[in-house]
């Protein structure tokens, strides 16, 4: 790559940037983004036609600044997408995992286990959020999980005489919390692997960050809930009331979430939870994350067999198939080009402004860490999409790392690390706080469907998301002012430095 920039007369670092660029060249370089924001937020277009078009907006720009032809711009995206392959087949193998244990039982078993705390109008909220963390981690989706805990707990709720907005943000907020921790949700695979770094690794780091996060949000639930009524209801009532077009709806939009509903209410053996504390086990044991999925795979099937909820061929026709097949279509899809249009602009330096921006407000790596947060969080609003965010900003935040911070290799990785939980969290967490965004908007719409007595809006979703507003506000203050040493895994190596303090220290 390097000998066919010499030829192109380009300088070897991917740089096209130099003292000669004006501020026509500057702003030539974000038009792409400014495109892809304009398809996705104006135009409403779908993600997977979105990047594509940007990509090639991105790659003709690059051959304009550069004086290149259009071959060796799309290189710089080829490249990028080489870098993410393991995380197609990661991703295929979570998503095949995911549905397995929709419905298998394992997902059914860790809702009656939690349901067995009991119901009323005060604990509902709590227990919600606590099912919905559970449910999420075990499956990976904040998706898949809001629409098969929707129809019982709003439906739970309505029973109490609860407060039916807490509780459809305590299952948006709980859904997502194994969608960013989770070792097989997408988008924890995707932010690792454009960071370069274990799974594992980002799952030890911010652990205990995340239950504080949990703790926080459920000593606010149970505090805010204290004034409704104490009475309780039954779960099979509850499904037994959800009207049928909801489960017609339910259909549509996650079939599995139907058969988790069945085996929540005629209930299921409590050993199907044993599938996800293999899967876990075997991570922190450091196990290759392709056979941990492997693993919680084959024993949901053994164990689902024995209880009687799955047989052989529709595990493999039914779950596994159709699993690998969704991962394997628009999401892997998605990602190439957004990848792809992530590297081309990184390669011309396309946000040098953002780099030098955040670095002339940092006067310590805490500080230039914290604003790579912030850009996440702006890079959500701008692009209404947790994936784009994440393949967009995890090359522009990784260039303000390495260009400005003196570490070793080791520390370097744990930088990395940091980084990658903030794409994560601010596309997933972020995602619930944007009004506009397609997390909220989604969840809106499944929870005014499978309850038709209110009419969610997006804005619903976010005035009492207490979870999500604790991860946004804690990882953005641990991180400015240093705080996150007190958080045991989660600190920053302390003997990293600013390159310009380097002489001073």
């Amino acid at each position: 790559m390097a000998k066919l920039r010499e030829m192109k007369g380009i300088d070897p670092s991917g740089s096209s940037e130099n003292k000669e660029d004006g501020t026509f060249i500057a702003i030539l370089k974000v038009v792409p983004l400014i495109v892809f924001a304009l398809l996705v937020i104006l135009a409403g277009m779908d993600l997977l036609l979105a990047a594509p078009i940007a990509t090639f907006v991105a790659a003709l720009v690059y051959a304009i600044v550069n004086r290149a032809n259009f071959t060796a711009a799309f290189e710089n995206g080829i490249q990028a997408v080489k870098h993410i392959v393991l995380v197609f087949f990661i991703l295929m193998f979570a998503n095949g995992l995911a549905e397995c244990f929709m419905a298998t039982g394992v997902g059914a078993a860790l809702i009656n286990l939690a349901l067995r705390l009991g119901i009323t109008g005060r604990s509902i909220g709590l227990v919600t959020l606590l099912v919905t963390c559970l449910l999420s981690v075990a499956t990976g989706t904040s998706w898949g999980t809001f629409a098969a805990c929707a129809p019982i707990f709003l439906w739970l709720t309505h029973l109490v005489g609860g407060d039916i907005f807490l509780t459809v943000c305590c299952i948006a907020g709980g859904s997502c919390f194994g969608d960013n921790i989770g070792m097989i949700s997408d988008c924890t695979v995707l932010s690792c692997g454009l960071m370069n770094i274990k799974i594992i690794d980002r799952l030890k780091h911010q652990i205990w960050w995340s239950l504080i996060c949990l703790a926080l949000a459920a000593a606010v639930i149970f505090g805010v809930s204290m004034k409704l009524p104490d009475a309780t209801a039954d779960v099979s009532l509850a499904i037994e009331s959800i009207p049928q077009e909801s489960l017609d709806t339910l259909a549509q939009e996650r079939p599995s979430a139907l058969a988790l509903l069945d085996q929540v209410r005629d209930g299921v053996p409590y050993y199907l939870i044993i599938p996800l504390i293999v899967v876990i086990v075997l991570a922190f044991l450091g196990i290759h994350t392709l056979l941990c999925l492997g693993a919680g795979m084959i024993s949901s099937l053994l164990l689902g067999m024995a209880a009687g909820t799955v047989i052989l061929t529709s595990w493999l026709d039914d779950l596994l198939l159709k699993g690998f097949g969704s991962a394997g279509s628009w999401s892997v899809v998605m990602m190439m080009w957004v990848s792809a249009f992530g590297g081309i602009m990184n390669s011309m330096n396309a946000f040098s402004p953002l780099v030098r921006l955040a670095r002339r407000l940092s006067r310590n790596v805490h500080q230039l860490m914290g604003w790579c947060g912030v850009l996440c969080l702006a890079g959500n609003v701008a692009l209404a999409d947790e994936t784009a965010q994440i393949a967009t900003m995890s090359p522009i935040i990784q260039e303000i790392t390495e260009k400005n911070v003196e570490a070793n290799e080791q520390d370097m990785y744990r930088l990395r690390t940091r980084l990658a939980t903030f794409t994560s969290a601010m596309g997933i967490y972020g995602s619930e706080l944007i009004p506009w965004h397609c997390f909220p908007v989604f969840f809106a719409g499944i929870a005014s469907s499978v309850y038709p007595l209110e009419r969610f809006s997006s804005i619903d979703i976010i005035k009492q998301n207490y979870m999500s507003f604790i991860v946004i506000g804690t990882i953005l203050l641990l991180t400015f002012t240093g705080w996150d040493r007190f958080i045991p895994g989660f600190s920053l190596p302390e003997n990293a430095r600013l390159k310009k303090n380097i002489v001073n220290d």
